[in-house]
């Protein structure tokens, strides 16, 4: 008898399609044992397992797929083969999702604060105590200060109910931290360039493309999973792939070119790839003459950016940058510079994202096969409610100068209005936190705590405690996906699509729907009127109709694809008009321009680490979403904690060996967790990384307390997007400590 596998050896070999990127055409559909499609009728029928229809939250992918269980208990979950999320997989998190029901340190009650904040001294209370707590307080800063004072970080599904009640409050001071700690460079930058942005998931069509091109772009250990399929797809049918990272990482390793460049110099290395595609006529002639603006501007802004003047830079040979442009010139229309996903990185990032996205336009990719694509979405009706009132002053009226490009609020904005200052009229007085642990999500944790201790009112919404539910004055327990109802997912992709998620079972101990809470937050404040309905169930009948569905066929069906609207592609000479100020693709920006910004990027150095200091990288492991799997009882069997990646010179110039823990220490003397040492070739003499989201300081989490370091911690110092405020936080050093008692 063969030897029987353990959940986690079962999983890895199960994740190796997306993880390790095995190829296969079986990758992309459900396949039987003996390699055979699975039909979704296949996948619904069984004699001893009961189906319910769900997306995926443990990342904002939100696959759509079925959870299976056996008698009522949970048994497994697995994609949908009709969604173009998931097609019918789902990555190893997704698989894992059970382990946040069964998680036993799971939040179970309603908690009030009864000592001083940071002690995490709470009672048990009732959910109308909960309510009415919150709600006295809302009622006091609103009357005091004025609504505008209350102010919402939210990420998540549920996060859409609490904005429409804090709207409704009368205040607009509502931030994803995801805006200002991660996309929010390259959502700016695309606009100034294209009009619109690149959207989530992104309008990359990497399974037709040629040739693609990654900067800091994990794909691979981000495990963001159609895209991990199309680059399975892509790397199958010969694409060219150039990766660009100081690290050499999953994706790296399916590469046709690794380019470990220097970190904090990528700007320069574009800079140096447009130089190269205009000299030597590379670009897209066609393409830059009917849809771009600004061309000779930028040629000759670039005229001394050669790979010659970037070799010093980046420390990548002028002849690998030549050859580099010239495959992605091959390649072209379909080619990707891929715009990332995390891109707050040193402080310039609207300008860096901006140049790649110069660089697309160079090579004629935008609207165009394996390029970016027109993404479509649903258009479903809501129910209409009164309109909102208008706040008289917001976040920025505490930054009336700066970020004059940030269309969305910023969670490190509100996080500092909320610190009074001899300058603002009112600081924020009050913080509803749903489904973020801001304390490792925003730079500089003690900024971050700071203004915790001016607050009057927070309040903590979340399936597991953490270091920000410890702060709070009032918690409440959410219960899991797997456990509610949640809004339809409507999000871009090739084709109009909406899924269902339904609950699966019951909410364990006394944890709550966010939709439940908002309506109970609602009617004690007098805006029972913006949500008219009181069931969600109610609440979605009615979007479903609007689109010829119901609630019960969704129930069968989980996802529903709706007819395709718009082509795919759409820039191969035909005449079309962006929303830009010129009506085209600007290479050259006006707009940045009147602001006193650079109107073509311009690379400028960055500080470099001093002696016996090393430069800060992070980044994710395919098994966990940062924080917020690192206690998860499936996930963590995979992986428990983080290691620090360290370039053997420079372990032997310390004395450090693979496999023992150290500690960090940064520029600012702060000290990390102890930390287990990885000694590996595949990271440059400069610089240490690490995975985010480990070294929690909760102990109710007792299999992510004091597991691995937490980077957060280390990142006291941010070089400030000036364009549209995303916070840089590559930008810190550190040291090593043998020692670790």
């Amino acid at each position: 008898m063969g030897k029987k596998l353990n959940r986690r050896e079962f999983i890895k070999i199960a994740g190796m399609g997306a993880g390790g990127l095995a190829v296969g055409s079986s990758f992309l559909k459900p396949v039987s044992l003996f390699g055979q499609p699975v039909s979704k009728e296949k996948l619904l029928t069984s004699t001893f397992s009961e189906v319910t229809p769900t997306y995926c939250e443990i990342c904002f992918w939100k696959c759509a797929g079925w959870v299976h269980k056996k008698e009522g208990k949970p048994w497994k979950i697995v994609g949908n083969p009709d969604d173009t999320h998931s097609n019918g997989r789902f990555c190893p998190r997704g698989t894992g999702g059970l382990g946040a029901y069964t998680d036993p340190d799971r939040l179970k009650t309603p908690l009030i604060r009864v000592e001083e904040r940071g002690k995490q001294v709470f009672r048990e209370a009732s959910w109308d105590e909960a309510f009415d707590y919150i709600t006295g307080k809302m009622n006091r800063i609103k009357e005091k200060y004025g609504p505008e004072c209350m102010a919402l970080f939210t990420h998540g599904s549920g996060g859409g109910y609490f904005k429409n009640l804090i709207r409704a409050y009368g205040s607009n001071n509502i931030a994803a931290p995801s805006y200002a700690q991660c996309r929010g460079p390259r959502a700016e930058a695309y606009l100034l360039t294209y009009g619109e942005g690149v959207g989530s998931p992104e309008r990359t069509d990497i399974e037709n493309t040629k040739c693609l091109v990654l900067i800091g772009s994990h794909i691979g250990e981000n495990m963001h999973n159609g895209q991990v399929q199309e680059f399975t797809k892509a790397h199958m049918n010969g694409a060219t792939v150039i990766t660009v990272d100081p690290r050499f990482s999953t994706a790296a390793s399916k590469s046709k070119y690794w380019l470990p460049i220097k970190p904090s110099t990528d700007l320069a290395l574009l800079l140096a790839w447009i130089n190269v595609i205009i000299e030597e006529e590379l670009y897209d002639k066609e393409y830059v003459k009917k849809y771009t603006y600004g061309f000779e501007a930028l040629k000759k802004a670039v005229k001394h950016n050669t790979p010659e003047w970037a070799y010093p830079i980046t420390t990548i040979k002028p002849h690998v940058i030549r050859e580099t442009a010239r495959e992605m010139a091959a390649a072209a229309p379909a080619v990707i510079i891929h715009p990332g996903r995390h891109v707050t990185w040193y402080g310039d990032d609207t300008q860096r994202v901006r140049a790649g996205a110069i660089l697309n336009a160079l090579l004629g990719s935008w609207g165009r096969r394996g390029g970016f694509y027109a993404p479509s979405k649903a258009h479903v009706p809501k129910p209409k409610h009164p309109a909102y009132p208008k706040p008289s002053k917001g976040w920025r009226d505490a930054f009336p100068d700066k970020y004059p490009l940030a269309n969305l609020a910023l969670s490190s904005g509100i996080c500092d209005a909320t610190i009074p200052s001899t300058t603002d009229a009112c600081s924020i007085k009050g913080w509803i936190v749903y489904g973020t642990n801001l304390i490792q999500t925003l730079p500089q944790p003690e900024k971050t705590i700071k203004a915790i201790q001016n607050l009057e009112l927070l309040v903590a919404i979340d399936i597991m405690p953490s270091e920000i539910t410890g702060w709070a004055d009032v918690v409440l327990p959410e219960c899991t996906y797997l456990e509610r109802y949640d809004d339809l997912r409507i999000s871009q992709g090739r084709m109009p699509a909406i899924a269902l998620r339904a609950p699966a079972f019951e909410p364990r101990y006394n944890s709550k729907p966010a939709y439940w809470m908002a309506v109970q937050l609602a009617g004690r404040l007098g805006l029972s009127e913006y949500f008219p309905y009181e069931r969600i169930e109610d609440y979605l009948e009615y979007r479903l109709k609007a689109v010829g569905s119901s609630l019960e066929e969704m129930k069968k069906l989980g996802v529903k694809n709706l007819p395709l609207e718009q082509e795919l592609y759409f820039l191969n000479g035909e005449d079309y008009e962006f929303a830009t100020p010129s009506g085209k693709i600007e290479l050259y920006s006006d707009t940045l321009a009147e602001y006193g910004f650079d109107p073509v990027p311009r690379y400028k150095a960055h500080e470099e680490p001093p002696d016996g200091f090393y430069r800060l990288l992070y980044g994710r492991a395919p098994m966990h979403s940062f924080g917020r799997t690192t206690n998860n009882p499936l996930l963590t069997e995979l992986k428990q904690e983080n290691e620090v990646w360290i370039n053997p010179k420079v372990a032997r110039e310390w004395g450090i060996e693979n496999g023992e823990y150290i500690r960090l220490e940064n520029q600012d003397k702060v000290i990390s967790n102890k930390i287990k040492v990885k000694v590996t070739e595949r990271i440059r003499h400069d610089c240490v990384y690490m995975v985010h989201g480990f070294g929690h300081r909760q102990k109710q989490l007792h299999r992510g307390y004091n597991r691995g370091a937490d980077d957060t911690r280390l990142i006291t110092r941010v070089n400030v997007d000036p364009i549209m405020g995303g916070t840089g936080m590559r930008v810190n050093f550190v040291t090593f400590r043998k020692e670790v008692a």
